[in-house]
């Protein structure tokens, strides 16, 4: 319900007690503005880097505001981002537990969320201010409420354990008594299971593991810091830093209850499932108590769908489909396909032309330079031309775009305004940045002059927090070019072209010569907007600010597309990936937490891409329908991924907190896959975790 703003500030009152008019989203997706007055900051609920103040809403709502810092805190913008990508993985913990329990009352064992707003100045979750007092003094409880606050803790691991989540910050001050029931805060200080642990947190509570950043989060965990913060108010002193305490056995309940819990190793733990069996036996088991997966049906569904294709040849995801995916059989050595006029092209020395003062192409010779390291640059920036064909009017080709292999093309699709020039911009700026070498992955440009361009143009003005301009489309007897175009080199020292078609979506539903370059293309990324393919509550402002509506008939430039690029079966052979961009507008929604959370040094690997697919897939079929999963349905070899080349809202032509690019290169990563050109390791599940 939208709360009505209350009255401004009274006449009097102190600064510190001033009126500001707060907008959020509630937990259910709809704007709540709302008059608020803010205390000032407390001590931390939690270790994380966050700040928390009380507040009072309309005069009358109580509640506690956790925030994250401005990019004007100690530590600038780098330090901001951390904050907020703490703000943004509480928030989407306190949404996941809000929707699997329901809208819990006063009685239940996490914070209970009110609303939060992640693209603010300083993003930030209201929470019901918090319940009875931290457990850090209360040595000497009756034994009745130790059994009480143990079972619940377990409880509370348990249920995090069902919804793929684990806690890492289980502390005294974290956990809180009110005579009756827990709460357990501290809710930036969850992760997802099988991530990457890092090291977080203080001795005895945090796990050696987890201090020591080794191996992946596993649900068992957390019951290392319940156990040590058991043993605290048994005993009223910590525990052992790395092994069970040694006066343990003097404290029967608590080894019988929690002594394998103390064990250093996750591995060695009971699961909190099989922990709570033994505390509670007649409490019915977290998974019987909460909301069936709500994707499970549409994750079968992509396994179904999947299956089918695999009689017409289609790989798992991430494994190559083979090295004639895209082009002519039989082309002669040394000749590639012509990116612009689709005819057969080799170098030759006779056609060449290089730039002049003014940019205006003079013939060249390369037989005038004698020196050949000059004669080698000279030829980076050099141009052949290629004469044409009936059709498509002479041009020019970079000479290394004929001198270094076979090409690869990218083409992005998608209509006006789905972010899909943003995301190339990243990916391009990630490729530049080396963000591909622990791949094996080097690059180079293929022509130092338009790259160079390309930077000024594009990544330049995004990471300075602009805005890029639309597309210009083309006239009617322009021809596609690509817009960028790069040397890569592989593991194996095999380097070839990788070059970027990014049209205009006006021009990607043309249906004259104008798309002839797709009969060649090597690759294709559709650009999935979901303010256009998601009829979700939390996204209606963003429709209305940029006057766009819900299309469930799917992108229309999809459809000309696919229809436009041949093929010799059932399916589309090009490999192609779907990207749901601007995923940061659902970077609180399950399963895109999941996937955009992710450190950004988190390898990639065939399973890996085959759970995402999976889920991006689960996501698509179920909020936004079949016709946005066409090009998955039409294409033989295709992924489907998240991705934000911006981390965040614009706001007045500008991205107010700066950008942020996530998970833009796996989808490229998986092409690469695909053509050849990285081969990905088999991976485990997600998941699972140490054994």
């Amino acid at each position: 319900m939208v709360t009505t703003p209350g009255p401004g500030p009274r006449s009097g009152e102190p600064a510190r007690a001033k009126h500001v008019e707060l907008s959020f989203l509630t937990p259910d997706g709809r704007r709540n503005r709302t008059w608020a007055r803010f205390g000032p900051d407390t001590g931390p609920l939690s270790r994380g880097p966050v700040r928390t103040r009380n507040t009072l809403l309309n005069n009358t709502v109580k509640c506690v505001q956790v925030r994250a810092a401005g990019t004007d805190a100690p530590g600038g913008a780098q330090a901001a981002f951390a904050s907020s990508a703490a703000i943004d993985a509480e928030t989407a913990v306190a949404l996941r537990l809000h929707r699997a329990l329901g809208a819990p009352g006063a009685s239940g064992p996490f914070p209970v969320l009110i609303g939060y707003e992640l693209d603010a100045a300083e993003p930030f979750a209201l929470y019901r201010p918090p319940r009875g007092r931290t457990v850090e003094r209360m040595h000497g409880l009756p034994g009745a409420q130790l059994r009480v606050i143990e079972q619940e803790l377990v409880d509370a691991l348990a249920v995090l354990a069902e919804l793929g989540l684990v806690h890492h910050g289980i502390a005294p001050e974290t956990v809180r008594w009110d005579g009756r029931r827990i709460q357990l805060w501290g809710l930036d200080a969850v992760t997802h299971t099988g991530r990457p642990r890092t090291p977080r947190g203080a001795a005895p509570y945090a796990p050696p593991e987890v201090r020591e950043g080794a191996g992946r989060s596993d649900p068992r965990d957390g019951l290392w810091s319940a156990a040590q913060v058991m043993y605290s108010l048994v005993t009223g002193r910590p525990g052992a830093p790395d092994r069970p305490p040694p006066d343990l056995a003097d404290h029967r309940s608590l080894a019988h209850t929690m002594g394998s819990s103390f064990a250093p190793r996750a591995a060695d733990r009971p699961t909190p499932a099989a922990l709570l069996a033994l505390l509670a036996p007649d409490r019915a088991p977290a998974a019987d108590r909460l909301p069936a997966d709500g994707l499970a049906a549409h994750r079968a569904g992509y396994d179904r769908a999947l299956a089918s294709k695999r009689p017409a040849g289609a790989v798992a995801p991430g494994e190559a489909v083979g090295e004639a995916v895209g082009h002519p059989a039989g082309a002669p050595t040394g000749e590639v396909l012509c990116p612009y006029c689709l005819e057969p092209i080799r170098y030759d020395p006779t056609a060449l032309h290089t730039p002049d003062a003014v940019q205006e192409l003079r013939p060249y010779n390369p037989h005038a330079q004698p020196n050949p390291r000059l004669l080698a640059d000279e030829l980076r920036g050099a141009f052949q031309l290629c004469p044409g064909n009936g059709t498509v009017r002479e041009h020019h080709i970079p000479v290394p775009y004929l001198t270094n292999g076979r090409p690869l093309t990218v083409a992005m699709i998608g209509q006006s305004n789905t972010g899909k020039s943003h995301l190339l911009t990243q990916m391009v700026a990630e490729i530049a940045d080396d963000r591909l070498k622990p791949y094996g992955i080097s690059w180079q440009s293929v022509n130092p002059r338009q790259h160079a361009g390309f930077l000024n143009s594009r990544v330049v003005p995004l990471r300075d927090g602009r805005v890029l301009a639309h597309t210009a489309g083309l006239g009617q007897d322009e021809t596609a070019r690509f817009v960028e175009s790069l040397l890569i080199t592989d593991a194996s020292g095999r380097t070839r072209p990788l070059a970027f078609f990014d049209l205009a979506g006006e021009d990607l539903l043309r249906t004259d010569a104008l798309l002839r370059f797709l009969l060649g293309i090597d690759a294709l990324i559709f650009v999935v907007d979901p303010t256009i393919a998601m009829p979700l509550a939390q996204l209606d402002e963003v429709r209305t600010t940029l006057d766009q509506h819900v299309n469930r008939d799917g992108d229309p430039a999809f459809a000309t597309v696919l229809d436009r690029v041949p093929r010799t079966g059932p399916y589309l052979t090009v490999p192609s990936a779907v990207v749901v961009a601007k995923a940061d507008l659902l970077r609180s929604e399950p399963p895109v937490d999941r996937w955009l959370g992710e450190p950004g040094h988190t390898a990639l690997s065939r399973r890996r891409l085959h759970e995402e697919s999976r889920d991006v897939y689960a996501l698509l079929d179920r909020d936004a329908g079949k016709a946005w999963l066409r090009p998955f349905d039409t294409a033989l070899h295709c992924t489907l991924h998240v991705a934000s080349a911006t981390g965040g809202r614009q706001e007045d032509s500008r991205y107010p907190r700066g950008v942020r690019a996530q998970r833009v290169l796996e989808p490229l990563l998986s092409l690469f896959a695909m053509h050849g050109i990285v081969e990905l390791p088999e991976g485990r599940p997600v998941d699972e975790v140490d054994r």
